[in-house]
């Protein structure tokens, strides 16, 4: 039997990651594929796990999920992403889990994987993230950088984790932190933030990141792969400050 929810994958140039998240979901009752007219297989790759692909120019992380949340059939949906994996065992569970009635949406741990390795430190761990949610409940909210499932309703929470591969190298964690800093300082401006708390932000949140990741989330004890990934999202900070000073005031 297939498990009675519906899968909602947004997807762009996506060919190296998106087979192993969709053999992962194979037996899922329903997968939903939103592609921004990806340039290489990924279309193809996902012709051979669903005929449910649909086609929209990028509109932000947020609008590309609730389009593809608004496209499926079935009461239970669960959002994945391209460089994410489900388990038997998370399966089993969320299969249990939406068998009773007691919750509308539930929150899922990501074990996140930094260049091969599970950080289990760092601020990575449990990393809970709310991806399983009855539809008629669950809705993005709409913006531009870490969007979120908005549950109107009582949530729970899962054991078992997602598998997450990210930045598998140096050169993908350079890129997304390019892109994520580019839509993170849009949020910001948004917000009209003065100029005084943007060169302050700019000369001191770096280094309050990079403080926070390794030491008061142990970022240490992950070794050398937690000292770059400090490193890394310090650097993210100051770009994403840098590029609202370089859009507002330069």
């Amino acid at each position: 039997m297939k498990i009675p929810i519906s899968i909602a994958i947004i997807t762009k140039n996506e060919e190296k990651n998106i087979e192993d998240a969709l053999e992962s979901v194979k037996d899922f009752e329903e997968i939903v594929v939103v592609d921004a007219f990806s340039e290489d297989r990924t279309v193809e790759i996902c012709k051979n796990y669903t005929d449910k692909i649909y086609k929209l120019e990028w509109k932000g992380f947020a609008t590309q999920k609730q389009f593809a949340v608004e496209k499926t059939t079935l009461p239970w949906v669960f959002i994945l992403d391209a460089d994410e994996r489900v388990t038997e065992a998370l399966k089993m569970e969320i299969t249990e889990k939406i068998s009773n009635d007691d919750f509308d949406g539930y929150f899922i741990p990501r074990k996140n994987f930094f260049l091969g390795k599970w950080i289990k430190h760092s601020g990575w761990w449990p990393d809970y993230t709310l991806r399983l949610f009855r539809k008629d409940k669950g809705k993005m909210q709409i913006r531009e950088v870490h969007e979120k499932v908005i549950v109107n309703g009582k949530v729970g929470y899962v054991k078992e984790p997602i598998l997450h591969y990210t930045y598998q190298t140096f050169e993908d964690f350079i890129k997304k932190m390019q892109i994520y800093s580019s839509y993170g300082a849009l949020e910001l401006i948004k917000k009209n933030p003065s100029k005084c708390k943007i060169v302050l932000k700019i000369f001191f949140a770096p280094v309050f990141t990079f403080f926070k990741m390794f030491f008061i989330k142990l970022g240490f004890l992950d070794g050398l792969r937690g000292f770059i990934l400090a490193f890394f999202y310090s650097f993210y900070s100051f770009l994403k400050y840098a590029k609202v000073w370089e859009k507002q005031w330069k």
